[in-house]
């Protein structure tokens, strides 16, 4: 199926202020092997990303460009109107995730066994060990979505997640920020959809690094998985 003409993977690059990761990553996931587009989401950039975006000269890339700093989940929105794939699979532009797991992430799909797919950093792929408060936290928020949500997801958090294009573009996301990743989980189980999880590498960096996501952040989490408990 990876092979098939008919096939194409559409992977959406939410970016903001990733000058020094950017061009890495995209010549990562150019080195898959599997019919796909690229589509870049710049979120208004400031450091220099952006310059690099408007110089690449490459049709197997379509970059979009934010006027204002929206936030992921409006980046991600705005990947999603423009794809075109049979699939979609996010990915982070900061090299904490590996390319090279999109084959194993995309069989429960191919195999007609998910129709979501979680790439989970703790089911025993490795990884780098590194901000134990991070790790507790995405602990927490999943152990929260399980009880809300009645699963048992091990990962809520993980950037990779991958989906049917007739999936997601189902479901109305209205997050701007990071509040996205627990709308799209809840809303994907109060839909009742088939989940999979399956192991991928993680190579996590610290602040010094970029890590953008704070503890602020918690406080998105808490409430959009009490919210979309509730409501729509």
């Amino acid at each position: 199926m990876l092979n098939n003409k008919n096939f194409l993977l559409s992977v959406l690059i939410p970016v903001y202020n990733e000058k020094n990761t950017i061009l890495e990553i995209l010549k990562r996931i150019k080195a898959v092997n599997i019919p796909k587009e690229i589509i870049v989401i710049d979120d208004n950039s400031d450091d220099g990303t952006k310059d690099l975006l408007v110089k690449l000269d490459d049709p197997n890339i379509k970059t979009l460009f934010h006027e204002t700093n929206k936030g992921k989940g409006a980046a991600i929105r705005t990947g999603l109107s423009k794809a075109q794939g049979d699939v979609i699979l996010i990915q982070d532009a900061d090299l904490e995730y590996n390319p090279s797991d999109y084959p194993a992430l995309l069989k429960p799909i191919l195999d007609n066994l998910a129709d979501v797919v979680y790439g989970s950093r703790f089911l025993g792929g490795p990884h780098r060990v590194l901000l134990f408060w991070h790790y507790f936290g995405n602990l927490i928020f999943t152990l929260l979505t399980n009880v809300l949500y009645n699963t048992n997801l091990s990962d809520m958090g993980t950037c990779y997640k991958v989906f049917r294009s007739s999936v997601i573009k189902q479901i109305k996301l209205q997050s701007n920020r990071f509040g996205f990743e627990p709308e799209i989980t809840a809303k994907i189980f109060k839909n009742k959809l088939r989940v999979f999880e399956t192991p991928i590498s993680y190579s996590g960096r610290t602040y010094e690094e970029g890590k953008k996501i704070t503890w602020k952040d918690a406080f998105v989490y808490f409430w959009c998985l009490i919210k979309y408990r509730f409501c729509d």
